[in-house]
């Protein structure tokens, strides 16, 4: 692929995140789609929220940012999604997710297979897979795509949403997969020991048989295997406000430049690093971006 501006779908989960210092929009896929708006990609979210104030609000301050809304559905039986999170001294986010709510009943219409026709990729995580429903909804667009776009799981072990049995067929469907350092070793049974992440990729990419790997770890740096090559991308030191969404923004700008085929692996791995720890200096997941931010 080589589109500069590639049409990327965020399947998953929109919500509101109840932060300390107040309320913020959230969801895998809304913070994904804000920041690949950013870096010049076309995002596309496909998810439901509620007809009450807080779905209103939602897709107020998504038209605000200039995203599509058009695969948005609004439900009357269910309620728009909300978490409450609780930050640590250190930063570190805890989460608590509501159940039963709007994301959980997500479907995907004519415009929306259409739109998955003519997509270069489609991210989509584990958490929103907690509903049968949704794993069909799922399975319709995956089946949709273009067999070249490519299919991009983001897991997100959010117990007691953490199926691993689940998430390594999710896993299976992919043609890049994204894990933290603490899922990598929860996947190849092993220990989150610094310096194991190359072992842990080549152990996900042999069970899987997905070509792209990506293991973040934090303020340590992230790593990329592709096609049995592995590189690093140290972290960068920055005063952590939250780190609610980093990963979100790491994905993003990761998807937003592999289809432009511009820049090397090394390169990108990079930029994805700087957003990641640029967004955690931030509170909230989509803060927003000023002459300090990287493109």
């Amino acid at each position: 692929m080589s589109n500069p501006h590639p049409l990327v779908l965020c399947f998953g989960e929109i919500l509101w995140d109840f932060l300390p210092g107040g309320l913020f929009l959230g969801g895998a896929s809304l913070n994904a789609a804000y920041h690949l708006n950013r870096q010049g990609a076309e995002a596309r979210v496909v998810s439901a929220v509620g007809r009450d104030v807080l779905g209103d609000e939602l897709l107020r301050r998504c038209a605000g940012w200039g995203l599509a809304t058009d695969h948005i559905t609004r439900l009357d039986d269910a309620p728009t999604g909300y978490v409450r999170v609780t930050v640590g001294g250190n930063g570190d986010a805890k989460f608590d997710i509501a159940s039963d709510v709007a994301w959980d009943k997500i479907s995907a219409d004519a415009g929306t297979l259409q739109a998955a026709a003519r997509a270069d990729a489609l991210i989509f995580g584990s958490l929103a897979q907690r509903t049968a429903g949704n794993r069909t909804t799922l399975d319709r667009l995956l089946g949709a795509l273009p067999a070249t776009a490519l299919r991009v799981f983001d897991a997100n072990l959010r117990p007691p949403y953490d199926d691993l049995a689940l998430v390594r067929e999710l896993a299976r469907k992919a043609t890049l997969i994204k894990v933290n350092s603490a899922e990598a070793a929860r996947l190849a049974g092993d220990a989150d020991t610094p310096g194991r992440e190359e072992a842990h990729a080549r152990a996900l990419a042999a069970e899987t048989g997905c070509g792209i790997i990506v293991v973040t770890a934090g303020a340590r740096g992230a790593g990329l295997l592709r096609d049995g090559r592995w590189i690093w991308e140290p972290g960068r030191p920055v005063t952590v406000v939250d780190t609610v969404g980093a990963g979100d923004a790491f994905i993003a700008s990761l998807v937003a430049h592999l289809p432009a085929g511009k820049f090397s692996d090394a390169e990108i791995l990079a930029r994805s690093c700087r957003l990641g720890e640029w967004v955690a200096s931030r509170a909230g997941a989509t803060p927003a971006c000023d002459s300090s931010a990287p493109s």
